[in-house]
């Protein structure tokens, strides 16, 4: 069962706004077992509409539009479903009373223009919106569903969830798709392919697809299928996440939703240990990451940007003379900034980066991209140079994945080790 989404609107196109419905309406409709194989973002005209309809009627099963609902005369929706569906705009009743009841609620006055919004091609069924005034409009059609859907996104989502998801299921007998991901950093997505390549090619005859999805700093591997019976769906990806985790263990760092910080929050938790951070190049990125988790107050205690020398050497007490005679971006200066930081706040563990973030600033000996990073606890410290390349705002975010990930992995090796 195949779907495609049309967004509807100039704003898109132009970039004014992003398209952030299609991204939520491809995922619930995958969680029910219904494919969607295009998205198209379309302008505000009735030529662009009906020829996204007639394309997309000849690929898909079903057809979801948002957009051009609402009551003002750029919302050319409505009468362009109509023209393409050979009906014309009639009252219902049931909508009109709705949008009666939700103004008196308002205590606003109601217009002829939210009047309206009551008017429905007369070959729909239309979708009552709890939430707002624009109905969905469902039509069925040489075998095709269409349904179109306002473009607010919190009324689009109460229409999919309370009404077209529900009547999907109840119409067709939806297969079940499963998917496993595996979260990964600190490795490449070559090296990674070519890691796992006879374990790949093994995925075929368990109808199992694995795609690679990079970002900044990690890969993350999904394991898909398909069919009809789910426990053994789930059995199936299940053991094949498993023998791919024996494979890459050292690289991994979580599945599906988890985050590094998550993760590292969640460890810093169980063990009971605090955390601080020195940041330079990062300018405080990792201690945001940190705290966007629920609960980072347990652990995290603080940091100190030391973003110019003068704060190095004031706030951090580093030796004017490291400074001068390593380099800012250095591994005495990183190490010296863990150390001062971790002891000064009196933490378990702390975090120290010092680099050249670009796009300018760097030397034949140091270019842009070289980062020194430092995790210090009282057992040890491990400090290592990174080169993240030219891009200010990947080498930022990759610094911070890739401290998180090397205090995670000191955290777990300590755990196992024996107390002094």
């Amino acid at each position: 069962m195949n779907a495609e989404l049309i967004t509807i609107g100039d704003e898109i196109l132009i970039g004014q706004i992003v398209d952030s419905n299609s991204a939520w309406m491809a995922q619930v409709l995958n969680d029910v077992g219904i494919n969607v194989s295009q998205i198209s973002s379309i302008s505000d005209s009735s030529d662009h509409i009906i020829e996204a309809l007639e394309l997309s009627s000849k690929r898909s099963d079903i057809i979801l539009i948002t957009g051009g609902l609402g009551p003002t005369k750029d919302d050319i929706t409505k009468a362009t479903l109509c023209s393409y569906f050979n009906t014309e705009l009639k009252m219902n009743n049931e909508m009109l009373e709705h949008v009666k009841c939700l103004f008196d609620s308002l205590g606003s006055e109601l217009l002829e223009v939210n009047r309206k919004q009551a008017e429905v091609p007369a070959n729909c069924d239309a979708l009552i919106n709890q939430k707002g005034t624009a109905p969905g409009l469902w039509f069925e059609n040489k075998s095709k569903i269409y349904v179109a859907l306002p473009g607010v996104p919190y009324e689009m989502k109460a229409l999919m969830k309370e009404q077209v998801i529900p009547r999907l299921q109840k119409q067709f007998k939806l297969p079940h798709i499963v998917h496993k991901t595996i979260l990964t950093q600190g490795v490449g997505e070559s090296f990674l392919a070519e890691m796992i390549s006879n374990w790949e090619a093994s995925l075929d005859k368990e109808a199992i697809k694995l795609a690679y999805l990079p970002s900044a700093g990690t890969v993350r591997l999904r394991l898909s299928t398909s069919g009809h019976e789910k426990d053994e769906l789930v059995k199936r990806v299940e053991r094949k996440a498993k023998e791919l985790s024996e494979l890459i263990h050292p690289h991994i760092y979580g599945e599906q939703t988890d985050t590094l910080q998550g993760v590292v929050g969640k460890l810093l938790a169980k063990y009971k240990k605090t955390l601080s951070t020195a940041e330079s190049c990062t300018g405080g990125y990792i201690a945001h990451l940190l705290t966007t988790v629920a609960g980072s107050s347990a652990y995290y205690i603080g940091s100190v940007i030391a973003y110019s020398n003068t704060i190095k050497e004031r706030e951090l007490q580093i030796d004017p003379g490291i400074i001068e005679s390593a380099g800012t971006v250095s591994e005495e200066v990183v190490e010296a900034m863990a150390q001062s930081i971790r002891l000064r706040y009196g933490t378990d563990y702390a975090i120290a980066c010092s680099g050249i973030a670009g796009p300018g600033g760097g030397t034949e000996e140091k270019p842009v991209g070289s980062v020194w990073i430092c995790i210090s606890s009282d057992k040890c410290v491990k400090t290592k140079l990174f080169k993240f390349g030219t891009h200010r705002g990947r080498t930022i975010r990759m610094t911070a994945l890739t401290a998180l990930n090397m205090l995670r992995n000191l955290i777990i090796d300590e755990s196992h080790c024996p107390s002094d």
